[in-house]
């Protein structure tokens, strides 16, 4: 890609973070377009559906969430890397009112542009927790998939309104029930 192009792509995208961020994931895709000063037919240019759309904002996300568990599997206590690591993926999933269902729906359809991202994003929370589990610092009695729907769980918390301002407090409740050892 021209470098021009590249910064009008990179562009669009970051706009379409911030107005997806702003409205969720049913944001318009004229506003989008519209407040990241294009034609709508630009931006159909470089995201022919919503879910192109989607797919390339989420999956960068998502895959940087994939790689840091790399990083916190060796620079940390089991149990802190598994704290650190599901606090960011809630975070991730607060973001973008909506989300949550979208991850869910990706994960469950093989041909979904998003299914690999989030399995390979399932498979790095389940060896943070198998690590922890291995520690003896964690339940033994849930998995990769109870911990992603935990998050998913979360997520969905933090878009009603009502309970929003419960999300960190609820957080640190489903924590003390996840690990079973945290001062060794």
């Amino acid at each position: 890609m021209r470098a021009d192009a590249q910064k009008n792509y990179d562009h669009l995208l970051a706009i379409a973070g911030s107005v997806v961020a702003e409205h969720g994931v049913g944001a318009s895709l004229r506003d989008i377009a519209r407040k990241a000063d294009v034609g709508l037919a630009t931006l159909y240019r470089h995201f022919p559906t919503r879910d192109a759309l989607l797919e390339v904002l989420l999956r960068e996300t998502v895959d940087d969430l994939t790689r840091k568990t790399n990083e916190l599997e060796t620079s940390r206590p089991s149990y802190e890397a598994l704290v650190d690591w599901l606090r960011d993926s809630v975070d991730f999933v607060q973001k973008y009112n909506g989300v949550v269902t979208l991850l869910a729906s990706a994960l469950a359809d093989p041909d979904s542009a998003l299914h690999a991202s989030c399995t390979e994003l399932r498979s790095a929370g389940a060896r943070l927790l198998r690590r922890a589990q291995d520690e003896g610092m964690a339940r033994l009695d849930i998995d990769g998939a109870d911990l992603f729907a935990i998050i998913g769980a979360i997520g969905w918390i933090g878009d009603q309104p009502s309970f929003k301002p419960r999300v960190d407090h609820l957080f640190d409740i489903i924590v003390g029930a996840l690990l079973v050892n945290k001062t060794a």
